[in-house]
C-alpha cells in the first residue's frame, strides 16, 4: 500500500514551489499534476515551439517542470549535446539533422543510462565506430537509429550498431561501404528489428541477405532499394512471415524470371510493393508476380514495365484487396487501361502520371468502373480532353485530390466541371493549364482545399483568386508560379482569408509589391515564401515578413533587386527558424551577409552574382555561420578566398557547389517564357 501511494505521488508530483507562508495563496497553476500540466505544454508547443521557452524562463518552478516534460532534443551544434543531455533528463528523441558535424566525442557525451531511444544522424559526419560505441553503452533502451547518408560507415560501424539489442528501426541508407560481414553483426545482434533500410548499399550481396532473411525473423518493412539483390535472395526475403512494406526500387537484379520463382511458400503479410525503376521487369514477370502476393494494399510499377498490357491489367483482378496503384511513366497498351478499371475496382489511388498511351476513350471507361476513387494523378497526359474531365468529375464526386498539370488539351470549361462536381477535393494541381476566373470560382466550392497549385495560368487574375480567398479557409499551400495577371489585391484576399497559410510561391509574378508581403505577414504558421523575379518588393516588405512569420525557414528572393542589408538585419534579428535561403542578384552587401550569417540554425545559402559581396565578407560570414552544410557560390569566387578557409568550412561538413551561370538580369514576361518553354517541349 505505501509503495503504491509513493508511485500515485510520484506520478502526480506538484508544480508548485518549496511550501512557505504564502502557498495558501498560490495561484491555481502552481497546483497542476504533471500529467495537466503536460497536456497545457502539448498544446502550446504545437502552436508555437517558441513558446516553450518563454515558459521555461518565468520562474524555477516552470524551468524544471518544462526540464520534465521535453521528450525531443534538436540541438543546432553539436558542441551543445552534452549541455541539452543534461539539461533534459527525460527526453527520449535525440535528432541531429541541423548537426553537419558530429565528432565521436559529442555521442560519448549521453550520460550512461540514458533515456534516449531514438537518435537521428542522418545528415550528420564526422562519427565512426567508436562514436556509436559509446552510444550502445550509454543507451541501453535504444530502438530508433538513423544512419542514413552514412558515406563512410562500414562493417566496423554496422559491428557497434549490433550491439544496441533493443533496436526496432534501424536505418543504413547509403552507407555503401557496408558488406555481407557489417550486415550479418546487425543480423545476428539485433533479432528484434522491425525496420531496416538498406537502400543503395551497394555492397551486400545475396550472401548477406540470405543471412538477414534467416535471422531477422520479426522484419515488417524493409528497403532493399538499389542493392544488388537477385532472385538468389529474394525468394528468401519475400518469405519473412511478418513482412508488409518491402521496396525495391532501381532493383536491376530483379527480372521476370526472379517473380516467376515466387511460389505459393511465400509469406502472405505482403501489403506494399514499390518496384518502381526495375528496367528488367516487364508485364509478364508482374502477372507471375500477382498470384503470390494476394493480399498486397500498395503495388508501385512506375518507370518498370515497358508497356501495361490487358493481361497485366486483368491479371490484377487477383489482388481483391488493392487500395494503390503507381504506373508512372509506364507505356499502355490498347485496352490495357480499361481492363485496369474493370479488374482493380476498389482501388482509391491510381496515378497515371506521365504516361503514354492515354486517351480519352480508355480513361473515361476506366473512371466509369472506380466509383471510389480518391485519388488521381494524370499529370502530362497531353492527349486527354474535355471529354476525360467530364467523365472523372461524374463518376468520381469523391475525389480528395486531383493532380492534372499540363494537360494542355483541356478547355477552362471543362476545369469549371471540376470545382462544380468534386467538392470534397483537398489538393488539386492544375499547373500550366487553361484556368481562369470562371474556373476558381467554380473551385471556391471545394471548401477544404488545402493544397492549390496554379502555376502558370496565365488567364487568373484578382478576381478569381478572390473567390478562392473568401472560401478556402483551410487552404495552406497555394502556388502561383508566374501567374502574370495576379497582384497586391489578389494575394491580400488569400492572405485575410487563409489562416492556415503554411506556403505560398509568387515566383515572377511580377506586379507584387510590399503590399502582399505586409498582408502575407499576419499569417504567423507561414514557413516557405518563394518571391523570387518580383522586382518591385523591398526590404519594407520583408522586415514585415521577418518580424510577423516566426516560423518562416524557407525563402527565396531571388532577382527583388530592391531588397537590400535593411531586408537582412530584419531576419538576422526575428527568423531564428531560417534554413535556406536564395539571395542572388539582390542588392545585399557584406553588413547584410554578415548579418544574415548570425542565424544559427541557416543550413542552405544561394549567393550567386551579389555586386555587394566581396571575398573578404564572404569569407567572414562563412566562418560565422557554423550551420552551414551547403553553398551554392559563383565560380569566380574561389580563386579569390583562402583554401584554408574553404578546407575549414568543409571540415564542418559543408558542401560548396560553384555556379558558372551568365549574369543575366531581365525578368522574361510569364506568356514569353511560357512560348519559349512550349518550343523546347517541342523539340
Amino acid at each position: 500500500m505505501a509503495a503504491a501511494a509513493a508511485h500515485r505521488n510520484n506520478k502526480r508530483r506538484r508544480f508548485s514551489p518549496a511550501p512557505g507562508p504564502t502557498s495558501a495563496t498560490a495561484p491555481p497553476l502552481d497546483s497542476l499534476a504533471d500529467e495537466l500540466l503536460f497536456l497545457v505544454l502539448d498544446r502550446v508547443a504545437a502552436a508555437d515551439p517558441r513558446a516553450l521557452k518563454s515558459f521555461a524562463l518565468a520562474s524555477r518552478a516552470c524551468h524544471a517542470a518544462e526540464s520534465r516534460h521535453r521528450r525531443l532534443l534538436r540541438p543546432l551544434r553539436a558542441d551543445l549535446i552534452p549541455a541539452a543531455l543534461a539539461r533534459y533528463p527525460s527526453a527520449s528523441r535525440l535528432d541531429l539533422s541541423l548537426c553537419a558535424r558530429v565528432p565521436d566525442a559529442a555521442l560519448a557525451a549521453a550520460p550512461s543510462g540514458s533515456s534516449l531511444r531514438a537518435v537521428d544522424l542522418s545528415r550528420s559526419w564526422g562519427f565512426g565506430a567508436a562514436g556509436l560505441a559509446a552510444l550502445a553503452g550509454a543507451c541501453p533502451d535504444l530502438a530508433d537509429l538513423d544512419l542514413s547518408n552514412g558515406v563512410h560507415l562500414g562493417d566496423a560501424a554496422a559491428a557497434e550498431v549490433a550491439r544496441m539489442r533493443t533496436l526496432q528501426r534501424l536505418s543504413l541508407s547509403r552507407c555503401k561501404p557496408l558488406t555481407d560481414m557489417g550486415l550479418g553483426c546487425v543480423a545476428v545482434g539485433c533479432p528484434d528489428l522491425r525496420e531496416l533500410s538498406l537502400k543503395w548499399c551497394l555492397g551486400l550481396t545475396d550472401l548477406g541477405l540470405h543471412l538477414l532473411a534467416l535471422k531477422c525473423k520479426k522484419l515488417t518493412s524493409l528497403d532493399l532499394s538499389y542493392t544488388m539483390i537477385t532472385k538468389e535472395s529474394f525468394l528468401a526475403i519475400m518469405k519473412l512471415p511478418n513482412l508488409q512494406v518491402l521496396p525495391l526500387v532501381g532493383c536491376i537484379g530483379i527480372d521476370d524470371d526472379a517473380l516467376g520463382s515466387l511460389d505459393k511458400e511465400c509469406s502472405k503479410s505482403l501489403q506494399v510493393l514499390n518496384m518502381s525503376h526495375c528496367q528488367n521487369v516487364t508485364d509478364v514477370g508482374v502477372s507471375s508476380m500477382v498470384k503470390s502476393t494476394p493480399n498486397l494494399l500498395e503495388l508501385d510499377l512506375s518507370y518498370c514495365c515497358p508497356q501495361v498490357t490487358p493481361s497485366m491489367g486483368r491479371s490484377l483482378q487477383t489482388i481483391t484487396k488493392l487500395r494503390i496503384l503507381k504506373l508512372e511513366g509506364c507505356k499502355f497498351m490498347a485496352d490495357g487501361l480499361k481492363a485496369i478499371g474493370s479488374s482493380c475496382v476498389s482501388i482509391r489511388e491510381l496515378s497515371l502520371s506521365k504516361c503514354s498511351g492515354v486517351t480519352d476513350t480508355e480513361l473515361s471507361f476506366a473512371v466509369s468502373k472506380l466509383k471510389n476513387l480518391l485519388k488521381l494523378d494524370i499529370t502530362c497526359c497531353r492527349s486527354i480532353t474535355d471529354v476525360s474531365v467530364a467523365a472523372i468529375t461524374s463518376s468520381c464526386t469523391s475525389l480528395i485530390s486531383l493532380r492534372m498539370e499540363s494537360c494542355s488539351h483541356v478547355s477552362s470549361g471543362a476545369l469549371q466541371l471540376i470545382g462544380k462536381n468534386c467538392s470534397h477535393l483537398e489538393e488539386l494541381d492544375l499547373t500550366d493549364s487553361d484556368l481562369d476566373d470562371e474556373g476558381l470560382k467554380a473551385l471556391a466550392g471545394c471548401s477544404n482545399l488545402s493544397s492549390l497549385k496554379i502555376g502558370i495560368c496565365l488567364r487568373i487574375s484578382d478576381e478569381g483568386l478572390t473567390h478562392i480567398g473568401k472560401s478556402c479557409p483551410k487552404l495552406g499551400d497555394i502556388d502561383l508560379y508566374r501567374c502574370g495577371g495576379i497582384s497586391d489585391d489578389g494575394v491580400i484576399q488569400i492572405a485575410q482569408g487563409s489562416p492556415m497559410l503554411e506556403s505560398i510561391n509568387l515566383s515572377y509574378c511580377t506586379e507584387i509589391t510590399d503590399r502582399s508581403l505586409m498582408s502575407l505577414s499576419k499569417c504567423t504558421k507561414l514557413n516557405t515564401l518563394e518571391i523570387r523575379g518580383c522586382p518591385r518588393v523591398s526590404s519594407a516588405g520583408l522586415s514585415e515578413i521577418a518580424m510577423g512569420c516566426r516560423l518562416l525557414s524557407k525563402l527565396d528572393i531571388k532577382k527583388c533587386f530592391e531588397i537590400n542589408d535593411v531586408g537582412m538585419l530584419y531576419l538576422s534579428q526575428f527568423s531564428h527558424s531560417l534554413r535556406q535561403i536564395n539571395l542572388s542578384y539582390c542588392s545585399v552587401t557584406d553588413i547584410g551577409l554578415l548579418s544574415l550569417s548570425s542565424i544559427c540554425g541557416l543550413q542552405n545559402m544561394t549567393i550567386v552574382h551579389l555586386a555587394g559581396i566581396t571575398p573578404n565578407g564572404l569569407t567572414a560570414a562563412l566562418m560565422v555561420c557554423g550551420g552551414l552544410t551547403k553553398v551554392k557560390l559563383h565560380e569566380a569566387f574561389k580563386s579569390m578566398m583562402p583554401p584554408h578557409m574553404l578546407k575549414n568550412v568543409e571540415a564542418r561538413g559543408c558542401i560548396f557547389q560553384w555556379i558558372n551561370k551568365p549574369f543575366k538580369v531581365e525578368v522574361e514576361p510569364c506568356d514569353v517564357w511560357k512560348q519559349q518553354s512550349q518550343d523546347v517541349l517541342v523539340r
